[in-house]
């Protein structure tokens, strides 16, 4: 039921994007807003906190006071805040509720979301779930990818399509989607959520009781999701397998969708912009979804085939003289590197990798490598280990450049079919993040050609 703000006091945690979204929306809707935020102002704030103190919302930086927390009605954290940390002890001690923005908006709303988790392929999932729904509803993405919900919430939105990371369900107790979707796990964000078995829980709330969907979608190829599929509630839709009477899955190099038994063919993969078979698991998430709310298989071959993917996951922008170009400056471990490796197949293929190590372990990543690439070209700090690692494993033809720029020179000089940016490293070596290393990536490539 939508809350009367009227007059009550809600304490903001973080002056981040959902933090500035959710307290917008609080305040215009009668709430005494209270945003507190860690670090220290910076020069990038100034604007907002004037904007906000016009509006009579009252902020302070670089600590958290007893002023601000005290008599709070509840609190709407930042995703980034980790559960042991001392604010949130501290709001523990003092009965004080915490919830997430994505939570806020859903409980301001009555329109259905469609929640989509995972460790890696929500963005892509999500973006593409939206581009469909939208031939024929008011959809669009938020959360974690997109804009924050409550920025929706007095508009004219029809549907939800909310990325959700782990960060946001762990303060989302009561969020009650009408589909969740569920890509795929491995470990990570172990340090923020203290153990696996938490980081797996807090994925988990969405599809089981009290808030269990009215539909389920995993992984069947997933082993733990797959074992999981029986503790979720609604009915449940596998997908990346022909499973069950409810999935959808690759069969004679096109995809189904079948349910209560009866099959339908949606789309060939040759016809599909998306490649590798992680990009078609997300289009399978993607048909489930578009399937459950009613979009019509030739409405949902359109959307695909119209489908621009995001930039900097495996993003083929560019083509010249035979060679395509990929930009997947997104996959900032081994683990996302593989994925991209993996969807090339009897390509001469040259890989431009490198950056910041992480330090995980190699040996999957050289195996692919060896089965996938004709030619690694690797750049940064982490080059080092990379070619000794490579060339323990068998895999010898490796060049070492200065920059991203004489990577690529050297990569074109090939003469390859493919030209691929996959780092499976973090990218603060030589850029502020991977979004810059990406289209420092794509800007000197169009430049060439």
């Amino acid at each position: 039921m939508k809350t009367n703000w009227f007059d009550k006091k809600v304490l903001v945690l973080g002056l981040s994007k959902s933090g500035i979204s959710a307290a917008k929306y609080l305040n215009r809707h009668g709430a005494e807003v209270y945003i507190t935020e860690s670090r220290e102002k910076e020069e990038k704030d100034i604007e907002i906190i004037e904007n906000f103190e016009k509006l009579g919302i009252k902020i302070e930086m670089g600590h958290h006071s007893d002023e601000f927390i005290n008599d709070s009605y509840i609190a709407v954290t930042s995703p980034g805040i980790p559960p042991h940390s001392d604010i949130m002890q501290k709001l523990k001690e003092k009965n004080i509720r915490v919830i997430s923005e994505i939570e806020l908006a859903f409980s301001q709303t009555s329109k259905p979301f469609v929640a989509i988790t995972g460790t890696n392929g929500k963005t892509t999932t999500t973006a593409l779930t939206a581009h469909i729904l939208n031939q024929e509803f008011k959809a669009y993405p938020c959360g974690n990818y997109g804009v924050p919900p409550c920025d929706l919430l007095d508009g004219d939105v029809e549907i939800f399509v909310c990325e959700c990371s782990s960060f946001q369900l762990e303060y989302s107790n009561s969020f009650q989607p009408q589909i969740s979707i569920w890509t795929n796990f491995t470990p990570d964000h172990i340090n923020w959520h203290g153990n696996l078995e938490n980081y797996f829980n807090a994925k988990a709330k969405i599809f089981k009781s009290p808030t269990e969907p009215a539909f389920s979608v995993l992984n069947a190829k997933d082993e733990k999701l797959k074992d999981f599929a029986s503790h979720c509630g609604g009915t449940v839709f596998m997908f990346a397998e022909e499973f069950g009477a409810n999935c959808c899955y690759v069969k004679n190099d096109a995809i189904y969708f079948k349910r209560n038994g009866i099959e339908e063919h949606i789309i060939d993969l040759k016809d599909c912009p998306l490649i590798g078979e992680h990009n078609y698991q997300n289009v399978e998430c993607s048909v489930i979804a578009a399937k459950l709310e009613g979009i019509p298989n030739d409405k949902i071959k359109s959307a695909i085939m119209s489908f621009k993917v995001p930039e900097h996951r495996l993003e083929r922008f560019a083509e010249k003289n035979g060679t395509v170009f990929y930009n997947d400056s997104k996959a900032t471990n081994p683990e996302a590197s593989l994925v991209a490796i993996r969807s090339f197949v009897d390509k001469n293929v040259v890989l431009i990798a490198g950056g910041r190590d992480k330090n995980t372990d190699l040996k999957e990543f050289d195996e692919a490598c060896k089965k996938h690439i004709k030619t690694v070209v690797l750049i940064g700090e982490a080059a080092d280990r990379f070619q000794e690692n490579l060339k323990k494993d068998g895999f010898e033809n490796i060049i070492r450049e200065p920059s991203m720029e004489s990577a690529i020179d050297k990569a074109i000089s090939l003469n390859p079919d493919v030209v691929l940016l996959s780092p499976a490293c973090a990218s603060f070596d030589m850029f502020s993040g991977y979004e810059e290393r990406g289209k420092v990536f794509k800007d000197y490539v169009l430049s060439r050609l």
